[in-house]
């Protein structure tokens, strides 16, 4: 399923927890680990060292990605180390389209607000313009990551994005045999008392019904069990509940190529799971092509 897997990273902390668990689905599918460190040109790293031109960034990069190289060789992982010079999102996007990559793998620092996650803003920009799935991990030393995942969910709106998103959970619960959820939440927050809104549930209530049989479809015809189930409220707050509830290992979710993250599939759902998920976030995104079908 995954035989091209690539981890960004800057070297941090976080980077390295995520990099475990970056390991663990490269050995999983028995993948090669692309370890990428970009120097951004965007900031003046150059100095002068016994009379020759450094940058220090690249020589920075280069000890990081062979720090990884070696801790993925102890695990029997293959590994591409590089360092490039360039602009962080533009460097990961292009590299995952030049080499081929089925997966990118990276860090977040989301439960402290996304405007501080790795690298600045790269992960927010890396998932709304890779044509590749992005699993955002946040590190938490509370929660113990587990892969292959023992159950999976896709966390659904009817829309494009979220049926890619459903059909790569379908596709990894057939890959690791892990047990399928679906979810679709009817946002009720808006809705008053009177007639009009018991008639506007009652809509809303038939359409998630529709949406989640499209879903049992997809999955039965690919020869995966599915649980499903509707909930009532605010989107994201059920959905957290659900993981914690259900023992969920990785939950997945569709974005739309905005430029602005918050205009992300579910409303600004996406974007409150991933700064808050205790589990990794497995994100596909609505390229335009996909939008036109």
């Amino acid at each position: 399923m995954y035989t091209r897997i690539l981890f960004p990273t800057d070297g941090s902390d976080v980077a390295r927890e995520a990099f475990d668990y970056a390991l663990d689905v490269a050995d999983a599918h028995d993948a090669t680990i692309h370890v990428l460190n970009v120097a951004d040109t965007n900031q003046d790293s150059l100095t002068m060292v016994e009379g020759r031109v450094v940058d220090v960034l690249e020589d920075k990069g280069r000890g990081i990605v062979d720090d990884a190289a070696d801790r993925a060789a102890d695990r029997g992982v293959d590994t591409v180390a590089e360092v490039l010079q360039g602009d962080p999102v533009k460097t990961i996007v292009d590299y995952a389209a030049e080499y081929g990559i089925d997966l990118v793998v990276m860090p977040t620092h989301g439960r402290r607000g996304l405007s501080r996650v790795l690298l600045g803003s790269v992960t927010e920009r890396v998932i709304t313009s890779a044509e590749v799935p992005v699993v955002a991990v946040t590190p938490d030393g509370d929660h113990e990551f587990v892969y292959p995942p023992r159950a999976i969910l896709v966390a659904t709106d009817g829309s494009r994005a979220a049926g890619l998103a459903l059909e790569s959970g379908i596709d990894l619960a057939r890959e690791t045999g892990a047990a399928l959820h679906v979810l679709h939440v009817v946002e009720t927050a808006t809705l008053g008392f009177d007639v009009r809104s018991v008639v506007a549930s009652d809509q809303l209530d038939a359409k998630a019904e529709s949406i989640l049989r499209e879903a049992v479809d997809a999955a039965e015809t690919a020869g995966v069990d599915v649980v499903t189930q509707i909930a009532h409220g605010r989107a994201y707050r059920e959905i957290r509940s659900y993981l914690s509830e259900h023992g969920i290992d990785l939950v997945a979710v569709g974005t739309h190529g905005e430029t602005d993250f918050s205009r992300s599939v579910l409303g600004g759902v996406t974007t409150k799971i991933v700064r808050g998920s205790s589990v990794p976030v497995l994100l596909r995104r609505e390229s335009e092509s996909d939008a036109g079908r």
